[in-house]
């Protein structure tokens, strides 16, 4: 099919510029008015906590005895004592959350990306993962309490939150790991098999150091959501004022059950140290969640 001079010149020619109408003028700033007017709504109730939290809370941080000190020997309305039993108590179960879960977790991500993609056992996997990532905490506390302690004898302990906060945290490491591995190129796969690397050095080598900036990542972000879980201590362990860092014996405190406990108080003091302690709690999730984006800086994969 031939083409002659003309219809090359009309090919050629750019579109004249049409002039916006006035209908789709009105509809843009429509939605702008809508989306910034949305956005300042939502702003506003998390101004309105920080603001709180920073106004009730901020005091007793600067207590001389706060970091150093606990409620042991405190009357219910007696000023003074610190929170370094509940801050010990969290980062201890934390930590050991992160010792179990994150190896665990990322197997089975591994396993459901690398291995069994079609297998049956990995259809169930999924499934189970997807039941736990609706798992309300408090299901998961009676849960481990019935299985725990009421089947196996043993005592409420923060151990026992330990397996439950596990229960919360594992669907979040495996759905992190799953979805960062499944973002590698397959190019880097077949590179290395090309190669003659076997698979498991494959995913060790290159797979997972490609991928880790966001597993770490989605790591940290799930360690600071169960921590500020509160159902599961109040099932699983009772609370102590002093100081304790045997897991597996005797009341131990954290900061969202001293949070309930002070507030149950009724009392100015009681209110003074609820407050101090919320305010805690929402700074080691503010130190976890930018330990996760400087992890992330530091892990990924430069591309100059």
């Amino acid at each position: 099919m031939r083409t002659d001079a003309a219809d090359l010149e009309q090919l050629a020619t750019p579109p004249a510029f049409q002039s916006v109408g006035l209908g789709r003028k009105l509809k843009n700033n429509l939605a702008t008015v809508l989306f910034t007017v949305s956005f300042v709504l939502a702003v506003i109730p998390l101004l309105w906590v920080l603001w709180t939290l920073l106004s009730r809370g901020l005091q007793p941080l600067f207590n001389g005895t706060w970091w150093t000190h606990s409620f042991n020997g405190l009357l219910p309305n007696d000023f003074g004592g610190g929170i370094y039993h509940a801050l010990a108590g969290t980062v201890m179960q934390g930590i050991v959350c992160l010792v179990i879960t994150v190896p665990l977790g990322v197997m089975v991500g591994i396993y459901l990306v690398e291995y069994g993609q079609n297998s049956k056992l990995a259809k169930v996997a999924t499934f189970m993962v997807d039941i736990l990532s609706g798992l309300p905490s408090i299901v998961a506390g009676l849960f481990i309490y019935a299985l725990w302690i009421t089947t196996m004898g043993f005592t409420r302990s923060g151990f026992a939150v330990v397996l439950a906060l596990l229960l919360l945290m594992l669907p979040v490491v495996v759905r992190v790991t799953e979805t960062m591995l499944l973002i590698v190129p397959d190019e880097l796969r077949e590179a290395a098999y090309a190669l003659g690397l076997p698979k498991w050095k494959t995913i060790v080598r290159i797979v997972l150091p490609t991928a880790l900036s966001g597993i770490l990542t989605g790591i940290m972000l799930g360690l600071a959501r169960v921590l500020g879980e509160t159902a599961p201590l109040l099932i699983l362990v009772g609370y102590s004022s002093s100081i304790n860092f045997d897991l597996f014996n005797g009341e131990m405190a954290s900061l969202p059950l001293t949070i309930y406990m002070e507030r149950s108080t009724g009392t100015e003091a009681g209110d003074f140290r609820m407050w101090g302690a919320a305010l805690t709690l929402v700074l080691v999730i503010m130190l976890i969640n930018l330990g996760a984006t400087a992890l992330s800086r530091v892990f990924a994969i430069k591309t100059k």
